[in-house]
């Protein structure tokens, strides 16, 4: 057949970077995962097909597992196919999936007959100020709940600035950290450190300030004496800051601070008379093997935004913090439309109970060593693993062209997807560049369970990079 005869071959249908050309896969057995067709599986296409003619292209950005149902660790699709589940829905379900305790919550609730009462008061929402206040430390006693942590956070900025000018009009800037991300809104992605995110902005916003992050990999320089050179550099004065902002570690690792630096910050914002605020959306609730992150350090924010973890699952998330902070706006002038939401709010109750009752914090205290001991032996032997890092049950391994620190997004998205295709299940490659391999299981998982997924992530290593 000449070139000119030869059939036209089209081009694979994708889903984002996914393709969505079926393919025979090793059939999997084991314990804890189950793939048992070709996969992306030939009969879930149109629903793909479907999301992708009314969807914004933006969604297409996960492997294609078209999500039955899922339970404690495990997600399930309608073929028979079972993965093990490192994403917790991008750190959401803590207490893991279908917990029994927030299952029943929602349907008392539901049952009952409130679904919605916009900020008109219900007995669910004094006891989950009551759960939440529980856990704070000592000096913090205010808690507004919102719905997101984008949310959360425009509004600890908010309190923050109108704090900071109602003693001084030239203290408005809210100082942060480059390679942060603190949500999709116009004010948090303002604080944010990722330039890629904010060129639809359309320019700078100098009472926004981003400084060098001290994660020793990146910034090589993590004293505290490179922070306050970073603000000399920008011409910006301490009596100009109402707050340093932060996520308690950067979820594009995650990457903490040094112990010290925290220490140090703590105490400058003290001496100059800023606040200190810590973004918990992604770190809170256990996920590190402490209720907060910030007590790794060993200080106290002034505020704490919070999402994802309370509810582990409906949307609900809150500013936590001072009360004559959170006292600058009086009635009425800083509410949310479905701040407290009866079903969500049911559904925080039942998980932060089950949290605390079944000991999952201290639980993934312990399983943040085995998952640790599990990703060494891959950093150790590829050199396309630039750094590995883990604390409790978050994880990551940042994917990089051999011998430099640049991200290599195409092959950790090979990796992610040869995951998938093993029964091991995570969110796509995060981070600069698009280039870590983030790992985020349920802290319910089991220990076994928790050990497979290693060696499923080991195996998909040695089958795209042939050794």
């Amino acid at each position: 057949m000449s070139p000119r005869n030869a059939p036209v071959r089209k081009p694979p249908r994708l889903y984002g970077k996914y393709s969505l050309e079926p393919v025979d896969v090793p059939r999997v057995e084991t314990r804890f995962r189950r793939i048992v067709t070709p996969l992306p599986v030939p009969e879930s296409i149109p629903v793909f097909e479907k999301l992708l003619e009314l969807e914004p292209p933006s969604m297409a950005c996960q492997p294609p597992v078209l999500w039955d149902r899922a339970s404690e660790s495990s997600v399930f699709d309608r073929f028979g196919n079972r993965w093990i589940d490192w994403s917790s829905c991008v750190l959401v379900a803590n207490v893991g999936h279908s917990h029994p305790r927030v299952v029943e919550a929602l349907r008392r609730t539901a049952d009952h007959g409130r679904l919605a009462t916009y900020v008109f008061a219900h007995e669910g929402r004094a006891q989950l100020l009551e759960r939440l206040a529980r856990l704070l430390p000592e000096g913090l006693d205010r808690i507004f709940l919102l719905t997101t942590g984008s949310e959360a956070v425009e509004c600890a900025i908010k309190l923050a600035r109108t704090w900071g000018i109602g003693r001084s009009p030239a203290r408005r800037k809210i100082v942060s950290f480059a390679g942060g991300f603190h949500g999709r809104t116009l004010g948090s992605q303002l604080a944010g450190g990722l330039p890629a995110l904010k060129t639809w902005i359309g320019g700078e916003d100098p009472s926004f300030v981003q400084v060098p992050f001290p994660d020793g990999y990146f910034e090589t320089d993590i004293s505290f004496g490179a922070f306050e050179r970073a603000l000399e550099g920008k011409n910006v004065r301490p009596d100009e800051i109402a707050a340093v902002l932060s996520e308690s570690y950067l979820g594009i690792g995650p990457d903490f601070f040094p112990d010290d630096f925290v220490r140090a910050l703590r105490r400058w914002c003290d001496r100059v008379g800023a606040l200190l605020v810590f973004d918990e959306v992604q770190s809170g609730f256990g996920r590190t093997g402490r209720l907060f992150a910030f007590e790794h350090y060993g200080v106290v924010p002034d505020l704490i935004a919070c999402g994802k973890g309370i509810s582990s699952s409906l949307p609900i998330a809150a500013v936590m913090g001072r009360a004559k902070i959170l006292a600058t706006y009086g009635p009425g002038s800083m509410t949310s439309t479905h701040s407290g939401s009866p079903l969500a709010v049911a559904a925080a109750v039942a998980s932060i109970d089950a949290l605390v009752e079944e000991g999952l914090v201290a639980r993934a205290a312990s399983l943040g060593p085995i998952l640790e001991s599990g990703l060494k032996p891959i950093a150790k032997r590829y050199a396309q693993v630039g750094w590995m890092g883990c604390r409790g049950l978050v994880a990551g391994l940042r994917v990089v062209k051999s011998g430099t620190k640049e991200p290599d997004a195409d092959l950790a998205h090979r990796i992610n997807e040869a995951c998938f295709r093993k029964g091991l299940l995570m969110f796509a490659p995060v981070g600069i560049g698009g280039g870590c391999i983030k790992i985020a299981p349920p802290l319910t998982i089991p220990e076994d369970e928790l050990e497979e997924g290693c060696e499923v992530l080991r195996e998909a290593f040695r089958d795209v990079l042939g050794s």
